[in-house]
């Protein structure tokens, strides 16, 4: 599905459940692209009967396989992160665009898609919840969460060799402090990107104990 956030094309997915009016689910991507691991996981959830819009920050038809433009195209973002804050508007009033609830909404991102839902954490994004999958964790110089406004679901492999369990304990710190309604587990033996279907990091019982307390979650947050 096509779409444009200041000029540039964007390609993302929409999936309505039966129930138009069911709360929205945001999918965001890792770190290379929007690809049949978020769609697989976008048609998971609207089996649950969620309407839900993966979003593209990459532009339409980029979807890197080299290490190299993995690192290029998330570390230009890392690096402007005014420019993926106005990303991740543009894929919210895309997904309005499409029929979604933004008053009944939760985000949700794996791996650098991680990282981004927690920038949209502290824009103060309206949503209900917002949902990092062994995401990285740290917050930027000169940011943090006193604008936040989503309730937060922090899911980290303790075997995490990219985002370490000092991090998650310093966000844990630093949401609590903040006042911020959260939950974060840790999951045993499990590496970074441990919910990827076929990897070589896959770990489903961490996988299935995750995806089983996200989809609570949602339930959770997202009655009316």
């Amino acid at each position: 599905m096509p779409y444009q956030v200041d000029g540039q094309a964007f390609e993302g997915y929409y999936l309505a459940a039966p129930d138009k009016q069911a709360p929205l689910v945001v999918l965001v991507h890792d770190w290379d692209g929007l690809t049949e691991y978020e769609i697989k996981r976008a048609r998971m959830l609207v089996a649950l009967g969620y309407n839900v819009f993966a979003a593209d920050l990459f532009g339409a038809g980029v979807r890197p396989t080299a290490m190299e433009d993995k690192k290029r195209l998330t570390g230009a973002l890392y690096q402007d992160r005014p420019r993926m804050r106005k990303l991740l508007q543009g894929a919210l009033t895309e997904a309005a665009k499409q029929g979604g609830r933004l008053d009944n909404a939760v985000a949700v991102g794996y791996c650098f898609g991680g990282a981004a839902v927690l920038e949209l954490a502290r824009s103060g994004a309206s949503l209900k919840g917002i949902v990092s999958v062994h995401g990285g964790l740290e917050t930027p110089a000169g940011q943090d969460y006193q604008q936040t406004r989503a309730n937060l679901l922090i899911q980290h492999g303790s075997a995490d060799q990219a985002v370490s369990l000092g991090q998650f304990a310093a966000l844990i710190a630093e949401l609590e402090s903040a006042g911020i309604k959260h939950e974060a587990t840790s999951y045993s033996g499990a590496p970074h990107a441990f919910s990827v279907f076929g990897s070589d990091n896959y770990r489903a019982d961490a996988d299935a104990k995750a995806w089983q307390r996200f989809t609570e979650f949602l339930g959770e947050v997202t009655r009316d």
